[in-house]
């Protein structure tokens, strides 16, 4: 089975070609910030982008035609179920018109849909976008009675880790309960309960990283937002983007401030004990989700590549449950292998409801 994979980010757009499981090509097609500057919407680079990727195919002589399908990644979309969604039009409407963010990743269906144009044979499906919502109505609820609890998370490579722990494990997903722990430039954890998705924390309400601020205490941010005079865009880039170890530390490159944790810094071990407390607290409140019967719990994103940041992590959350570590993103492949399942009969294409 031949399969493309398509990951549009903010400057790049990523492209991978499968055969099965088997990676054997990669490309990143790169775009420059002048070019984007000229667009008043993100929306507005899909012809760009498309382009760019048909022209990069060809000079790699990569024949659209013999493709079996093609798989973007999910943009932001209304809440939807996890695994995968046929593009369609009514997809592609929500997305440039009525996104619930304006981002890259909304790009991905389109560019996916513009590639298989006059070719019926080819499947084009996006997987596990990050608006997947499937928690349980009890997790929902805060202390106002207007506002609910909204799923964002990692949920491409999270669902991902869940489902190739279980295949090693020689078990059914369905039967199985995981919390999975994504780190990276923002942290977000989800609980894999049965096949459900059930409850999560998002990089907003959980722990700060290398430039997230993650949960901040609610009376100081109100004191915060006021005292300073923030409007709605600078206070949410202090929180996404001026927050965690940059705040901290001027950096967000968290190998520096490891490497200077293990050559003694004393403020450096503390906050990254601090970030990896965080975490296993936001473990054990997923593990209470699950009345604590957890089979495993997953350690994955970049930050899963330190042994220094996963030992003390593993030292605080072991009692809960066995710990897997599987670092990087592994976005490429996670999309891959969900589009081999839909072509393999595993699983099944959904179909997009738009919201009006």
């Amino acid at each position: 089975m031949k399969i493309l994979s398509i990951n549009p980010g903010s400057t790049s757009t990523k492209v991978a070609l499968y055969e099965d499981e088997k990676q054997v090509f990669v490309y990143t097609v790169e775009h420059e910030r002048d070019e984007l500057r000229k667009f008043e919407k993100v929306y507005d680079q899909l012809s760009m982008r498309t382009e760019l990727v048909k022209s990069m195919l060809e000079e790699n002589n990569i024949d659209i035609s013999a493709l079996d399908a093609i798989v973007a990644r999910g943009g932001l979309l209304p809440p939807v179920k996890s695994g995968a969604y046929a593009v369609s039009p009514e997809m592609l409407d929500q997305l440039e018109h009525r996104p619930n963010n304006h981002h890259a990743s909304n790009l991905g269906a389109g560019i996916a849909y513009n590639l298989a144009k006059g070719y019926d044979h080819i499947k084009t499906l996006i997987y596990d976008p990050v608006t997947v919502d499937e928690m349980l109505p009890v997790s929902r609820i805060t202390g106002f009675a207007d506002v609910n609890r909204v799923a964002r998370a990692h949920n491409l490579n999270m669902r991902s880790c869940a489902l190739k722990l279980a295949k090693e494990q020689n078990k059914d997903y369905k039967d199985m309960t995981y919390v999975v722990a994504h780190m990276g430039g923002g942290i977000t954890l989800t609980l894999h309960d049965h096949g459900r998705i059930s409850d999560m924390i998002s990089d907003d309400d959980g722990p700060f990283s290398p430039e997230r601020a993650g949960m901040i205490p609610g009376f100081y941010l109100v004191d915060k937002i006021f005292n300073e005079g923030h409007t709605k865009k600078s206070i949410m880039e202090a929180l996404q983007r001026k927050g965690g170890f940059l705040s901290h530390f001027n950096t967000s490159d968290i190998r520096t401030v490891v490497e200077n944790a293990k050559g003694g810094d004393e403020k450096a071990q503390l906050v990254i004990e601090a970030m990896c407390l965080a975490i296993s607290k936001c473990i054990a409140q997923l593990a209470v989700s699950a009345y604590g019967k957890v089979d495993n719990i997953i350690l994955t994103g970049g930050i899963a590549y330190s042994e220094y940041i996963t030992d003390i992590i593993k030292k605080r959350i072991s009692f809960i449950a066995p710990v897997v570590i599987y670092p990087g993103e592994n976005e490429m492949d996670s999309l891959a292998q969900g589009a081999l399942r839909v072509l393999k009969g595993e699983e099944i294409m959904r179909e997009f409801v738009p919201v009006f």
